[in-house]
């Protein structure tokens, strides 16, 4: 396990204001998926150049970490489900999930982290999602190990994030039989899904705003695995992966499922959504097929992702069923 650290302790750090992105917002910008890894935790075997000499190495930080912050609300999932909560020592404030590490915030902001908070708690290891350079120049200079999961783009990424964090924290069995029932249950719902002759149509909404995600997202990767056809990838543009649609555009793309990712914070519900003007012709209200779904699942790549994609499995199934059904009757003779 390759841990970041540096000899020398800077004195006087100054309270750290920069902005760190968090995968908990639903907001495109906060969402988005990075290719720049920095990923602190790699191989248990390697160690890291001393600050003070750069021919000398040392010890790559403790081989067990046993009072770990974490940051990122992802990371935080992944380690409870593999066993490592009672290693936590306090969690920001997004992480709520489970129960138990909500009981550790400690008012630490994944956006705005202050470092000598942190510093005051003696962590041996501090988990973020590598949005924030400054940050963890910072807890190099003060010798503090760190590990970056970045946002995935693929589910191999998940599973190697949860595997270094079964090595990190000494639960490398328990972490290789969490990924293991990972593979296992998603592949059972994809052996279910309907075989449909022309896919269904999906709208994925972030927020009341029409925010959405392109195919090239993880959520959009998610769905993919369904056969689904995103309404926002002909629309992105130079927008990115995040493009905000319009109400027109989305009445008129007239999506055969509507996965409303924004139930929880902004309060939007079917009923809500159905009641938009214009929105009663589309397919999915007019066949019941707008969907809530986890607000803080469908901004996370950690272990419940398998119950997301559990849900969207069910969806589908139940949209051809109704899609067949509206279909067929539209074909009747009348009279």
């Amino acid at each position: 396990m390759r841990i970041k650290t540096l000899v020398g302790v800077v004195a006087g750090l100054s309270l750290l204001a920069a902005a760190c992105g968090d995968d908990e917002a639903v907001e495109p910008a906060a969402s988005a998926e990075s290719s720049e890894s920095v990923t602190a935790v790699e191989s248990e075997s390697e160690s890291v150049t001393s600050g003070t000499d750069p021919a000398a190495t040392e010890p790559a930080g403790p081989a067990v970490s046993s009072a770990i912050i974490s940051l990122s609300p992802t990371a935080t999932e992944m380690l409870y489900a593999i066993g490592a909560g009672d290693q936590v020592l306090a969690v920001d404030d997004f992480s709520n999930y489970p129960e138990e590490a909500a009981a550790k915030m400690q008012g630490i902001s994944g956006y705005q982290p202050n470092v000598e908070a942190i510093a005051g708690l003696e962590p041996d290891l501090v988990l973020t999602d590598g949005t924030n350079p400054d940050f963890l120049a910072q807890l190099d200079s003060l010798g503090i190990a760190h590990w970056e999961g970045m946002a995935a783009t693929s589910f191999d990424e998940i599973y190697s994030q949860i595997e270094q964090l079964g090595a990190a924290t000494g639960h490398v069995g328990e972490a290789a039989e969490l990924v293991g029932q990972m593979q296992t249950d998603i592949e059972a719902v994809v052996a279910e899904l309907p075989v449909l002759e022309v896919p269904l149509r999906y709208y994925h909404e972030l927020d009341a705003t029409y925010f959405s995600a392109t195919s090239q997202t993880f959520i959009g990767l998610v769905y993919g695995l369904a056969g689904l056809e995103n309404i926002a990838d002909a629309a992105a543009g130079d927008a990115g992966p995040y493009p905000q649609l319009t109400a027109e555009y989305i009445v008129e793309a007239n999506p055969d499922l509507i996965f409303n990712a924004c139930s929880k914070y902004c309060g939007e519900t079917p009923e809500t959504i159905a009641a938009r003007p214009g929105w009663e012709a589309i397919s999915a209200v007019v066949n019941g097929n707008v969907i809530s779904m986890d607000d803080d699942i469908a901004s996370r790549w950690g272990p419940r992702i398998v119950e997301y994609i559990q849900q969207v499995g069910a969806a589908v199934t139940t949209a051809a069923v109704t899609t067949a059904a509206v279909t067929t009757a539209a074909s009747q003779p009348v009279g």
